[in-house]
């Protein structure tokens, strides 16, 4: 069967153009097949892991001589510095030497556990490595440690459990007052950690499977006592990794990292369905110092969106998102966006740096949602080098997205979005170039578009209010706030990044 799936790979392979567009698009249908009907998912997982490596590679190719790109080389820099910082630990032991049984149907919670109690005593003699070999791990929410690496075999796939029981309770975020869907305490992530230093979770592209349709179901049918879990949630945590995986079928939002800092996450593969509610891809959350990239994400939300606490509650705990690099990123944000920020930054966001980005079937391709209510801050944002296909909004900021934790929440908190700068945009088969509507008596300013070329359908491509910036060689030409000829000095770009932030990791 294998082999059958690499036959009909090459002649489609052959046939098409060779771009990551192209690649990406036939990955999709791949999962779209999988989840749809049943058939082999050994063949299919095989089929688009083999397209998954092709795109990477086109991804890196792509980028080949692009010197014109300072973020790129920037960025590049310490991404590199947190690349090579991966730990050889000295200590290894195998999750079957605890009694895991890889058939699929054992329920493994406990051989976990166990392993990661026992890989405590070499927390203070470099470390040590949990491996997961071949085979189908079905298990509850297990706690990492620190120095750890929890590494998985490239035909291993650890499965969550679809009993509840097997995901614990544990208290909402500090930044948000709740769980972010019900009032109270929320279900821990399958992959779970606090307090950490030095975690990494990598493979040889193994899976992880939340069985996420259990959870869709229970979220639409209202039988949910307590807000969805992740995939993977890592809290207070320094010198995180999370790379060369594959992520599918996410209860809620895949993977997020929530006050931590000096985190990496590098060719990640993530899927869900395109109807998958809040499936967000990655969500780093009050962290600083992150790095995103050589990434392929197609969900039913946004693929990466950068938050930081939720109203009052965010306000009041004050752990701002900043210094974020993402590059390299392909996938398609059914009913989200490609690159997304809020609507939960009451924390404040800042110096996001977003390059080379390539998106499809969204409904979005860049957002910034805020609302009355949560205060805070989004500034010194600079995306570049965007290419879309069939999205309806191109470039979004909207200033009454989202709802509120309570009835404590203050109306007059308003957000202030300055300094975001969207340059070197080309986008085919879109419906609206932006919408672009601030909060009145709000500051949204010095919003700066240089560069973008959009082929448009709609006979009404800009619609904005209450937002004022700059533009320079823009089509359509936008609306008449952005009129104002670009002016670099009022623009954020690389320039303007303070490159003492950009801290090397571990």
């Amino acid at each position: 069967m294998k082999s059958s799936a690499v036959v009909v790979l090459l002649p489609l392979l052959c046939s098409w153009n060779s771009s990551a567009l192209h690649v990406s698009r036939l990955i999709a249908e791949c999962y779209i097949v999988e989840w749809k009907i049943q058939v082999d998912f050994e063949m299919l997982c095989l089929t688009c892991k083999i397209l998954i490596q092709v795109l990477r590679i086109l991804v890196v190719l792509a980028t080949v001589g692009q010197s014109s790109w300072p973020t790129v080389a920037m960025a590049s820099s310490y991404c590199k510095e947190m690349a090579s910082s991966t730990a050889d630990r000295p200590h290894s032991v195998t999750v079957t030497e605890f009694g895991a049984v890889g058939d699929g149907v054992t329920l493994n919670t406990k051989a976990f556990q166990n392993a990661i109690f026992y890989l405590h005593s070499f927390a203070d003699k470099g470390g040590a490595q949990l491996f997961v070999p071949a085979g189908k791990w079905l298990t509850g929410s297990f706690s990492l440690i620190s120095h750890l690496t929890l590494s998985l075999h490239e035909d291993a796939v650890i499965i969550g459990s679809t009993d509840p029981v097997d995901w614990p309770i544990i208290d909402p975020l500090p930044s948000y007052g709740r769980g972010r869907e019900f009032r109270g305490a929320r279900h821990q992530s399958l992959i779970h950690g606090s307090n950490l230093t030095d975690v990494i979770i990598t493979g040889g592209n193994g899976t992880v499977n939340g069985q996420g349709s259990v959870w869709w179901d229970w979220f639409r049918n209202h039988t949910l006592d307590y807000t969805r879990p992740h995939l993977v949630e890592l809290m207070y945590s320094t010198g995180v990794i999370i790379s060369n995986l594959t992520f599918i079928g996410s209860p809620f939002w895949a993977i997020h990292p929530v006050y931590c800092s000096q985190v990496l996450i590098q060719n990640i593969t993530i899927l869900a369905p395109s109807d998958s509610p809040n499936t967000d891809g990655i969500d780093p959350d009050s962290c600083n110092n992150v790095c995103i990239e050589d990434c392929y994400i197609d969900t039913g939300t946004d693929l990466i969106v950068i938050k930081s606490g939720w109203d009052e509650y965010g306000i009041a705990f004050a752990h701002p998102s900043a210094n974020i690099s993402i590059r390299h990123i392909v996938g398609a944000a059914h009913s989200g966006a490609g690159i997304a920020i809020g609507s939960e930054m009451s924390g404040g966001i800042s110096n996001v740096q977003a390059d080379d980005i390539s998106l499809f079937n969204s409904l979005y391709g860049i957002r910034i949602k805020t609302s009355p209510g949560r205060g805070g801050y989004v500034k010194y944002i600079h995306i570049t080098n965007i290419v879309m296909n069939n999205v309806e909004t191109a470039i979004g900021i909207t200033g009454q997205h989202g709802d509120h934790p309570d009835d404590e929440y203050d109306p007059n908190a308003l957000p202030t979005i300055d300094m975001i700068t969207i340059e070197d945009i080309e986008g085919t088969d879109i419906k609206y170039a932006g919408l672009l509507q601030g909060i009145q008596g709000a500051n949204f300013s010095n919003i700066c578009l240089s560069k973008v070329h959009l082929y448009v359908s709609s006979k009404s491509p800009w619609n904005c209010s209450y937002i004022e910036g700059f533009s320079n060689s823009v089509s359509p030409e936008p609306c008449e706030a952005l009129y104002k000829p670009y002016q670099a000095s009022l623009c954020y770009t690389s320039e303007h990044l303070d490159h003492k932030n950009l801290v090397q990791i571990l």
